[in-house]
């Protein structure tokens, strides 16, 4: 027990001085403009060497201070949360080793390190997901690991096309990529790396189902790591990505995904996959303003969406702790009076996540939307973006009315209380930086404010979606309540849409189907049929008849002797004539 405390608490003083440290760094750099960019020479043979490179900027201290933050305070949770388990520190370990994987690729200006890290996230998630060892974690571990192989793959084939330009270190090129006669390529093949990390459609499946991980890992991935992994290197990658196709795609794309995501999470009763389907959509918020050319706003957003996600996670982990397990939203309810602070600091963190006034989401969200309504995009990138924003009100005010303010539908026996001091205490800091955190970057990341011109009603359009997907979300919850089952009237509507368009399916069964098919086939009438026939056991069968025939010669019969001499004269008197 010594050795589990000390681990937890060892560990979130590291990472709360590294960050403190990394943000102290990032300010100064803000400041002063200075940016360093270190290359460390590991091995030097005749002409060639290999060296080592590290971007310090303020953007990847940032980032870095901001990853070890919420890793310091995802550790110290853990220190209650995974305290039955018999491995703890095997748990702790892993965490780090991502938490370290994460810090590579941020400070990487050269795509080979990058993979490096990009591997390590990939590597160490699918043994986080696998954590409980059962049937559903090894399905969710596997769906997860070869959704992200495509995009190792990917950047596999960039690093490949990145000879053209005599180095490996992208920060060099990306400004003059666009004149290169491989960049549409290049571009895309990065697009696509960006998007299996990221989730986006169609690699939005494994979000999802990742969270068979234990609840702090899906607060440090799901919040400020893996899944922003990919909207960080677009973000790095963005002067190469302008006017090039995969931009275009990319938009449409991220739209869809935000809009999916919005829809998916009101029809699903799982209280972690509804977190993660929101993170689902805000990263297609992320990837969508990205592809519009706004970098800085994506990154704004990341770094706000980090903290109160991050918080919203911890809230569904107290919960779920605290009733015994359960994860379904319809076994809880009116918990608002039984745990009052993890209420309270899951209310901000919703309250955040929906853009309201003065929080951390607000500042990002707010100018994200505003600058995409500016900005020369087509009506049906509008539409998403308008309906996705009424969507995330509407299914937080149903996840507020299921979890915190409606009935009380857990079991007699069951005692909920905020308890917890380890839990209760990472929370409580998460919920500062949710409520002051967006301000804060505001003033720091855009010294000089955006211009924004538009009609009243543009400038009203975000405020006005938000309210009426909030109210419909609490009312057609209520109704669902009190009267009958409305949505077996239109049943296939509603699988469609709270299966993410059938996307789990799509991307397992649908994915191997084809192959196993044809390979059950190619065994039949291949391995097991033709080729057997004519292969193996045609050779083999074909050698054993022969082989009686042989071996009669081998009898020393003397009629077989005088049989084969007189078939000898009879060839030679034929021969003769």
């Amino acid at each position: 027990m010594l050795w589990m405390v000390s681990m937890y608490l060892s560990s979130m003083v590291f990472l709360l001085s590294g960050s403190l440290s990394c943000l102290v760094y990032s300010l100064l750099c803000l400041k002063s403009g200075q940016a360093w960019f270190i290359e460390w020479e590991l091995i030097s043979l005749n002409s060639s060497s290999i060296v080592m490179t590290l971007i310090l900027d303020w953007m990847s201290f940032m980032f870095l201070g901001f990853v070890m933050f919420i890793s310091s305070m995802v550790l110290y949770y853990s220190g209650e949360y995974m305290s039955g388990d018999n491995n703890m520190n095997r748990f702790m370990y892993l965490v780090l080793a991502f938490v370290m994987s994460m810090g590579f690729l941020i400070i990487s200006p050269n795509l080979v390190s990058i993979l490096l890290g990009w591997d390590g996230l990939g590597l160490v998630s699918y043994a986080l997901v696998i954590y409980y060892q059962n049937e559903k974690s090894a399905n969710a571990g596997m769906l997860t690991a070869l959704s992200n192989r495509i995009g190792d793959v990917a950047i596999l084939l960039a690093i490949s096309l990145f000879f053209s330009c005599g180095g490996w270190n992208f920060l060099f090129y990306v400004e003059n990529m666009p004149n290169m006669s491989v960049n549409g390529i290049l571009c895309g093949l990065v697009v696509l790396a960006a998007m299996t990390k990221s989730a986006q459609i169609p690699f939005s499946a494994w979000l999802p189902a990742a969270m068979a991980a234990p609840t702090p890992v899906s607060a440090l991935v799901h919040s400020s790591t893996l899944v922003t992994a990919g909207v960080y290197l677009l973000i790095r990658f963005s002067p190469a990505l302008e006017g090039q196709t995969s931009q275009m795609v990319l938009l449409l794309l991220s739209s869809l995904t935000m809009f999916m995501a919005g829809l998916g999470a009101n029809f699903e009763y799982d209280l972690k996959k509804i977190i993660a389907l929101s993170t689902l959509s805000q990263l297609g918020v992320m990837m969508s303003i990205l592809s519009l050319g706004y970098a800085d706003l994506a990154f704004f957003h990341l770094l706000a969406h980090a903290l109160f996600k991050a918080l919203l996670f911890m809230c569904a982990g107290a919960v779920i702790h605290s009733v015994k397990d359960y994860q379904d939203i319809r076994m809880m309810g009116g918990l608002v009076y039984h745990m009052p602070l993890t209420g309270m600091c899951m209310n901000l963190a919703n309250l955040a996540l929906c853009g309201t006034p003065f929080l951390a989401g607000f500042y990002s969200k707010d100018m994200i939307l505003e600058v995409a309504f500016m900005s020369p995009i087509n009506l049906v990138s509008f539409m998403l973006y308008a309906l996705a924003t009424g969507l995330t009100v509407c299914y937080t005010m149903r996840l507020v009315y299921y979890t915190l303010s409606g009935d009380f539908n857990l079991g007699n026996l069951y005692s909920v209380s905020d308890e917890g001091k380890v839990m209760t205490n990472p929370m409580m800091g998460l919920s500062v930086g949710a409520i002051f955190g967006g301000a804060c970057l505001a003033w720091l990341i855009f010294p000089c404010p955006y211009m924004i011109c538009m009609s009243p009603f543009f400038k009203m359009l975000a405020l006005l979606v938000s309210l009426v997907g909030g109210v419909v979300g609490y009312l057609l919850n209520l109704n669902a309540v009190n009267y009958k089952l409305n949505s077996l009237d239109a049943y296939g509507a509603v699988v469609f849409s709270g299966s993410m368009w059938f996307m789990p399916y799509l991307s397992t069964y649908g994915a191997s189907k084809n192959f196993l098919g044809g390979g059950e086939v190619y065994q039949k009438v291949g391995d097991m049929g033709w080729s057997e026939y004519y292969g193996g056991q045609g050779i083999y069968s074909f050698v054993s008849s022969s082989s009686k025939y042989l071996q009669v010669f081998q009898d020393n019969s003397m009629k077989v002797y005088m049989l084969s001499f007189l078939l000898w004269v009879i060839v030679l008197v034929f021969i003769s004539v």
